[in-house]
């Protein structure tokens, strides 16, 4: 009988030690197998799940708006005018169907085909596992003249359902309301980001033209930054008015958005696009309203089409020569702001969290679509099809560049016999996991970081100076400044489309500057190159912040590193009315010497970093066009609007 390396024999391994999870317990048991995560985001899940269930009733066309509250208490309230859950007795569980949606995964209208055509939510779990991981929730339903209401807590009822008659002036009334709190055994002290919800609820009203879409908050966590806010959604343009806010910080090169919309197979497809003068491509997808943040066979067909297209009409029109190329993809998408969304009966999903459609008939669907409206639009409109396919012609010829620049990168780097940068100090440790790379605002900041590391596993490099703001170049430009080439080798995973995270030289890839303007300038023109350039960077959580200290504060023999205003006052009011305070502010990292920066910023049991991440990719593009881009008003009224919020600003 065989044994296992402690000793204990095979034979103890039997039918009893299969665990079965059944129903509520599974999720309460794995929450991210459901929801992605416990953190923040998994928390906005929640939410969003219920709203995804109100906006299927409006893509049924059985409701008009949609309106989230979340309450001083915590809790979030959904409420709806759809047709309401119904509350009849089901066939097969013999308990009403409110019931069964909230108890039962994979239990709702979606699978039938009868009652919603397309529907988002998390594969048809979404209610269940909502009240699978809420303390408290309660249902109620407005349908056939009466109000229906039953609780529930941790996905188990605590209550039968209760009906009762509706005023008189109210029995004609419809739809579903959900209130619900998350459950702090899961989650945490948990925190709403109102900004992040506001921005997933603006998007859906995009994709819905007609719907409204109302979103309140008066939660105490809020009252720093959104005391009692409201606000409200509706876009009678759709995704056409989504891809005018795209652009509203550029300068477009057609007047509108060119718009599409037609069904095929059952698969409803919308498209809407417009070029404008930028060297970045901003294109967006959504399947059944989900955001496919890593797109699919959606994006696929789209692009397809796109550059076909293009091409087609250039050789026609005798734009492209007989002896030229034809355009690439990416010549065809350079400056190109676009919305597609799709609406099909049975999405695909790859991921629990909806990444990426799979559905392999979409893209020939979206295909045709785009490739019919393109055509007809480059013929009815000569004019704005010439500086369309001009601006492409322009991509490529900058591309040929950039080629050849990155091509020469590679020569020189085989030529000087391994190609990392001269002024890096790399780290002994060569597993990739282990090591981490600091970025350097300059050189004598650089010489006191080399003094202070721990050789072992953190590699330096000084970078002189503010980099290229990559938002106004194109690649080749990009691919020309010398700091960047330092980066873009000392990283090893290449950049634009070549970029492979699997060859990352490091795991954590550290911005660290001066806490000062000069340093908050550098680290945005940094996070700019990353976002547009190496996205998977952050994507993959490989980029941070290095947080060096404000203050110094000594009292005698005790000293205090600070690293924020607040943190120095609460220091300051800890010490007391002491006469032998002192207070250091650090202006640059070279003002510390060694042992003060490894103490402070780079030992990793002490230190402070925080990891980039892009919650909202709409919302970080439109960010850094504005701070980075060629259009000056923009920027200045951003800077008006948020003076008041900034902390430690030193001129």
């Amino acid at each position: 009988m065989a044994t296992s390396r402690n000793g204990n024999r095979e034979d103890d391994y039997t039918a009893d030690d299969i665990q079965v999870l059944e129903g509520m317990e599974a999720v309460r048991r794995r929450p991210s197998m459901y929801i992605g995560s416990i953190d923040q985001r998994g928390l906005h899940h929640l939410i969003y799940e219920i709203v995804d269930n109100s906006v299927d009733e409006f893509m049924a066309d059985f409701a008009s708006s949609v309106s989230i509250h979340i309450r001083q208490d915590g809790s979030v309230r959904v409420e709806d005018d759809g047709r309401g859950i119904p509350v009849d007795v089901h066939a097969a569980t013999k308990v009403t169907a409110v019931e069964t949606v909230m108890t039962t995964l994979h239990a709702g209208g979606k699978f039938g085909g009868k009652a919603y055509s397309v529907s988002g939510g998390l594969h048809g779990v979404g209610a269940s596992v909502v009240n699978a991981l809420s303390e408290k929730l309660t249902v109620e339903v407005t349908r056939d003249g009466s109000l229906h209401t039953q609780e529930f807590s941790r996905g188990k009822k605590t209550s039968e359902l209760v009906s009762e008659p509706l005023p008189r002036v109210d029995r004609n009334k419809s739809g579903t309301a959900i209130t619900f709190t998350p459950d702090r055994e899961i989650f945490g002290d948990f925190i709403f980001d109102f900004g992040v919800l506001s921005q997933r609820f603006k998007e859906m009203a995009y994709l819905n033209k007609g719907l409204w879409i109302s979103f309140k908050s008066d939660w105490r966590g809020h009252e720093s930054l959104w005391p009692n806010t409201t606000v409200t959604y509706y876009f009678e343009g759709g995704i056409s008015s989504f891809v005018r806010s795209l652009n509203q910080n550029r300068i477009p090169i057609h007047k509108d958005p060119i718009y599409f919309e037609s069904q095929q197979d059952g698969t409803i497809v919308e498209a809407a696009m417009q070029y404008n003068d930028s060297f970045t491509e901003s294109v967006h997808s959504f399947a059944n309203c989900i955001n496919t943040i890593d797109g699919g066979t959606h994006i696929t067909g789209f692009r397809s089409a796109i550059t076909r297209i293009i091409n087609d009409y250039a050789r026609k029109q005798k734009l492209l020569k007989d002896n030229e190329p034809n355009l690439s993809g990416d010549d065809t998408r350079e400056g190109l702001a676009a919305v597609i969304s799709v609406k099909l009966m049975d999405p695909q999903f790859e991921g629990q969290t909806k990444t990426r459609l799979g559905n392999p008939e979409v893209r020939a669907q979206v295909e045709s679509v785009v490739a019919d409206g393109l055509q007809i639009y480059l013929e009815d409109n000569p004019q704005e099809a010439r500086r369309i396919i001009e601006k492409c012609q322009t991509a490529q010829r900058a591309r040929d560049a950039a080629r050849k620049a990155r091509d020469l990168i590679i020569r020189k780097n085989a030529m000087d016999g391994g190609g990392l940068p001269g002024k890096l100090a790399d780290c002994s440790e060569k597993n990739p996991a282990l090591c981490e790379l600091y970025l350097v605002e300059g050189d004598s900041a650089g010489g006191t970081t080399k003094m202070g590391r721990d050789r072992r596993t953190q590699a330096i490099l000084p970078l002189r100076g503010k980099i290229l703001n990559v938002e106004k170049a194109r690649t080749d430009k990009i691919l020309g400044h010398e700091a960047i080439r330092y980066m873009i080798t000392a990283i090893g995973a290449g950049v634009d489309d070549d970029f492979d995270v699997s060859k990352l030289r490091y795991h954590r890839v550290i911005i660290m500057t001066d806490a000062d303007v000069d340093g908050s300038h550098i680290r945005t023109l940094m996070l700019t190159f990353f976002f547009r350039h190496m996205r998977d960077l952050i994507e993959h959580g490989h980029l941070y912040i290095a947080q060096p200290p404000l203050y110094k504060i000594t009292a005698g023999r005790q000293t205090h590193y600070v690293y924020s205003e607040g943190e120095r006052e609460g220091v300051m009011t800890q010490l007391g009315n002491r006469r032998n305070i002192t207070t250091q502010r650090y202006k640059g990292l070279g003002e510390m010497n060694a042992d003060q920066l490894w103490e402070t910023t780079m030992d990793p049991d002490k230190r402070t970093l925080l990891q980039v991440s892009v919650a909202d990719a709409v919302e970080a593009d439109k960010i850094f066009t504005i701070l980075m881009g060629d259009v000056v008003e923009p920027r200045k009224n951003f800077i008006q609007a948020n003076a008041l919020d900034v902390q430690n600003l030193d001129i």
